[in-house]
């Protein structure tokens, strides 16, 4: 019987190691192993995320090891979150579609995940080792980096292109209007409800969300609305969480994406446009956004996509998927996550652009969502 991965750091063995790697390289083991950090992420930290993270340096052995990392990092679960739905989706990531995406994202050695248990694991390259920048909001974001992310992007999108494989062999990938990460976004008693509590206990985002004429059910009615909407447009893979933390900069000026959690089938413009909303500021976003969205449409047809929407269409997408970085993007998130410069200026940048692109005019046409 498989020994069920471990939940805590401190049960890390060789041979829970082992079973890891092999997912991946099924004739290489851990013979030993050091714990270098161990971070768990909880809220007040400033640093927040769904899973704790351990860094480790390994030794290997057995056939094909020679191109495999010895410093790792290991994605784990929070005991105290219990099993959520993230887990199985960014395993999947890392081991059905990581070997085959030609874009900068993390080497993966092997990756598990265990409902029963509710456990999982995933042994990724440590990015620290190749001198990657990470960014967040309050970094100072290039347009040269912001097209390099639209470049990597428009990759990604391109090869899954109205896929016939999410009929067959990709039929398990989850859209945005089905699955258990659609529950957890949409039952009123899950994330609508944390967002109407964030919205009344945090004055900012309050009264943020009153200047843009909204209130907290108004905006849950308009984000299942775009969900419903792009269900029905080409969909491709997209990464699900775009936002600039999630984003890195290597040496040579490439950019690369981060914590695939949310990846999801779905609309390009849900990822290219939480990018350009939180990667931007709200003056550079203005100036900018234009011509960055026609690069984008250029890298689709440099990649052969043969329907790539045409301008206007692209317009119109953008201004109605500004809800979804609103809504789900960051009023669920407390400051003691990241701090109150990261977690204010997100708010201000994508409740900014929600004003500016009239996103609930051109939201009103469409029809309103089924009941959940």
């Amino acid at each position: 019987m498989t020994a069920v991965f471990p939940q805590k750091p401190e049960d890390l063995n060789c041979a829970n190691l082992t079973q890891l790697l092999q997912t991946a390289y099924p004739k290489a083991k851990v013979v030993d192993f050091t714990m270098t950090e161990s971070k768990t992420f909880e809220a007040g930290s400033n640093e927040v995320s769904t899973a704790c993270r351990v860094g480790l340096d390994v030794e290997l052995a057995g056939e094909n090891v020679e191109s495999i990392h010895r410093r790792w990092v290991i994605k784990m679960c929070r005991p105290d979150l219990g099993d959520i739905p993230l887990y199985e989706n960014e395993v999947n990531f890392y081991t059905r579609l990581r070997p085959e995406i030609e874009i900068e994202t993390p080497a993966c050695f092997g990756g598990v995940y265990d409902a029963s248990e509710r456990s999982f694991g995933i042994a990724m390259e440590d990015m620290r080792l190749r001198n990657v920048d990470f960014t967040n909001v309050t970094s100072d974001v290039s347009l040269a980096h912001m097209k390099s992310l639209l470049s990597l992007l428009a990759t990604l999108h391109a090869q899954y292109w109205e896929s016939p494989r999410f009929a067959t062999d990709l039929s398990w990938l989850q859209p945005h209007t089905a699955g258990p990460i659609y529950t957890l976004f949409n039952h009123p008693g899950m994330v609508p409800a944390m967002i109407a509590q964030e919205i009344e206990a945090n004055q900012f985002k309050r009264e943020l969300v009153e200047g843009a004429g909204q209130t907290s059910d108004g905006l849950y009615r308009e984000f299942r609305k775009l969900q419903q909407h792009q269900s029905m447009l080409p969909q491709t893979l997209c990464h699900g969480d775009t936002h600039i933390g999630n984003c890195y900069s290597l040496p040579d000026g490439r950019a690369g994406l981060l914590d695939w959690q949310l990846m999801a089938r779905g609309y390009c413009l849900h990822d290219v446009t939480y990018a350009l909303m939180t990667g931007l500021s709200v003056g550079a976003r203005r100036k900018h956004e234009g011509e960055l969205l026609a690069y984008y449409r250029q890298q689709l047809e440099e990649n052969g996509v043969a329907s790539v929407p045409d301008a206007d269409t692209v317009w119109l997408e953008y201004r109605r998927a500004a809800i979804w970085g609103v809504y789900i993007g960051w009023l669920t998130t407390p400051i003691s996550n990241y701090g109150w410069d990261i977690t204010v200026n997100n708010h201000i940048r994508l409740l900014t652009a929600y004003r500016d692109l009239e996103c609930s005019a051109v939201l009103a046409d469409l029809p309103d969502a089924a009941a959940f």
